[in-house]
């Protein structure tokens, strides 16, 4: 995924979209043909024959919200020919809290959302003017395609199939055993190892500093730090 200083996000201002009766409309085209041309974003879209991912911005912590309202769109307004998926990247992690282990669904890029579509600017409006939806992420002033091996990346990490544990300690900090011979043990993080889920920790055992390696899972932030 691209940094996020790289990528300007469009039109982020608040808006009130104009009123549209969702229930007896079947199609966009006629119904926004005079409100789109009034519109000065219409001169950056550039149509799109491909179905390409867009990453749109909207508020934090409604992502699922505004996918589901996409989705209704899509329905409601008869763009399935144009956009064809909405997702909010997720992955899961487990996170030990409390001498207890739990799995959570953790949101890849909170404040944002992706959507395949050929992008022209019925399905520009469609998506635009979700409520919750404030731009599109794009280069320069206007919508940019992820690329394929950015996709793919995101595809990856989301159907990775064992969950990443959540580390909440670092290095020189204190932390508490909680499985194994050195149970109920506090002792200082040496070094950590992500891609093993490994960590070293330096135990005080009988007057001396002795290094023991643990999995995430066994140890957890002391209730101190």
């Amino acid at each position: 995924m691209p940094k996020k200083d790289k990528r300007e996000e469009i039109d982020q201002t608040d808006y009130d979209p104009v009123p549209i009766d969702l229930e007896n409309m079947t199609s966009i085209s006629d119904s926004t043909e005079n409100l789109l041309d009034d519109d000065p974003m219409m001169s950056r879209i550039k149509p799109s024959n491909e179905r390409l991912w867009y990453v749109v911005h909207c508020y934090s912590g409604q992502e699922n919200k505004v996918r589901h309202a996409v989705e209704q769109r899509i329905e409601t307004m008869g763009m399935r020919d144009k956009i064809y998926d909405v997702i909010v990247p997720t992955e899961e992690e487990i996170e030990v809290k409390d001498g207890k282990r739990r799995t959570v669904e953790k949101r890849v890029f909170p404040g944002y959302i992706l959507v395949e579509m050929k992008m022209d600017e019925d399905s520009w409006y469609v998506v635009r003017n979700t409520p919750g939806v404030t731009g599109f992420v794009g280069m320069g002033n206007e919508p940019t395609p992820l690329r394929p091996e950015e996709v793919k990346a995101i595809i990856d990490r989301m159907s990775e199939g064992a969950p990443k544990v959540k580390v909440n300690f670092k290095i020189g900090q204190k932390v508490r055993i909680i499985d194994g011979p050195f149970n109920d043990f506090i002792g200082t993080v040496a070094a950590i190892d992500p891609d093993k889920s490994k960590v070293r920790v330096m135990v005080n055992f009988f007057g001396r500093d002795t290094p023991v390696e643990l999995d995430f899972l066994e140890v957890e932030k002391a209730s101190n730090q």
